[in-house]
């Protein structure tokens, strides 16, 4: 069985725990010693069935921590399991909903969801977030006592699902753990079982931005722009089978903003170059992403897109509505006035941008840019 393999079991082997009446807490705790036990002893006497072998011994640990602690909870005469079951899909499906619970801070469900549902560890999940181990730790677990009272088949909230996903999405990837990748396949395994078509979205979402992933950056690390990178690096397959699940997804005919998202992502992965993109077609699902969620995040893209359709005069026309004390006002104010060449303007701009930079490759990408219209050589020799 393969790493990819187990991380997959591991929400229905807790699911089946939490079916039983194990607290979610205790029975978390047990999985992973399963894990632990199972990769110590199952290269000399591998199971003919891993999940069940997981769910057993899991069930098994859970009991003896249950009677190791009599006074506190009385549960030294639980009966012995039922013959084991290793639940569907549906249950599994659950914890999701459970992980990305409202009463989570949104990194709480980001790191549950992965520990619980992902099947990563805590180092893992901890190196991916750059924090340590110690913190992590206090996280999951203060996230685990949040939702310890929470029933395993209370209705969840889709729409709280598909953000905390995009959140690991988003993060990126750190350590010896790719969340790019791990967002996509939790995200795979939730639409494979859950008919929705913003599920769909957010699936098609991802796919074609991982698709651009492997031209983001430079060979020595240098942040490319979507203008700029080699689109002959796209990868092609996942471009087709993001295209492919968005279109199902908008014969439902039920948008939402993920496959809005989608649609402009597809149009960017349709054009040939930046100048070929067909902007005005990216203006109207910006206008549609607006009517939906009335994002500032999405009406300071639609700006970016404007300015490209309809010159960067209209761009910046567009812009004047918004909160300059937006993240990334600064570094789009620039980008328009560069085109309409008030380079003096847009390199002071840029070089405010960089200054509120959240990561190294976005900071230094904007230092250059500054560096370009000032005519001199960006810091470390460009």
């Amino acid at each position: 069985m393969t790493d990819a393999d187990l991380r997959a079991a591991v929400p229905q082997v807790l699911s089946a725990l939490v079916r039983r009446g194990a607290e979610f807490a205790a029975a978390e705790d047990a999985v992973q010693e399963a894990l632990v036990e199972g990769l110590r002893t199952w290269a000399a006497d591998p199971p003919r069935d891993v999940r069940a072998w997981l769910v057993t011994v899991a069930w098994r640990r859970y009991l003896d921590a249950v009677r190791s602690d009599v006074a506190r909870q009385r549960r030294e005469d639980i009966p012995p399991p039922e013959p084991v079951e290793v639940p569907g899909r549906d249950d599994s499906l659950q914890l999701y909903f459970l992980c990305a619970h409202p009463s989570l801070t949104p990194s709480s469900a980001v790191a549950l969801t992965l520990r619980a549902v992902g099947g990563l560890t805590t180092r893992q999940i901890a190196e991916a977030y750059l924090v340590p181990e110690a913190t992590m730790a206090q996280r999951i677990s203060r996230a685990k006592r949040t939702i310890s009272g929470e029933r395993l088949d209370a209705p969840g909230d889709v729409g709280t699902v598909l953000r905390t996903l995009y959140l690991v999405f988003n993060e990126g990837y750190g350590g010896d753990v790719d969340l790019v990748a791990e967002a996509v396949r939790l995200t795979r395994q939730l639409h494979q079982a859950y008919d929705h078509p913003e599920v769909a979205g957010l699936m098609a979402l991802m796919l074609l931005h991982a698709a651009r992933r492997p031209a983001r950056f430079s060979s020595s690390g240098a942040l490319v722009p979507l203008a700029s990178q080699d689109r002959s690096r796209w990868d092609t397959r996942l471009i087709a089978e993001g295209v492919s699940v968005l279109q199902a997804a908008l014969a439902a005919d039920r948008l939402g903003e993920y496959q809005a998202q989608a649609a402009i992502a597809a149009l960017h992965c349709d054009a040939a170059s930046a100048a070929e993109t067909d902007w005005v077609q990216v203006v109207e699902w910006y206008d549609e992403l607006v009517a939906l969620t009335g994002s500032p995040v999405a009406r300071l893209n639609r700006a970016v897109a404007v300015g490209e359709a309809d010159g960067p005069l209209a761009g910046l026309t567009a812009l004047a509505d918004l909160d300059p004390g937006l993240p990334r006002w600064a570094a789009v104010a620039a980008y328009l006035h560069a085109a309409a060449g008030d380079t003096a303007t847009a390199a002071d701009l840029y070089t405010q941008a960089a200054r509120a930079a959240t990561n190294t490759a976005e900071r230094d990408h904007l230092q250059r840019e500054a560096a370009r219209l000032r005519g001199a050589t960006p810091p470390g020799g460009g």
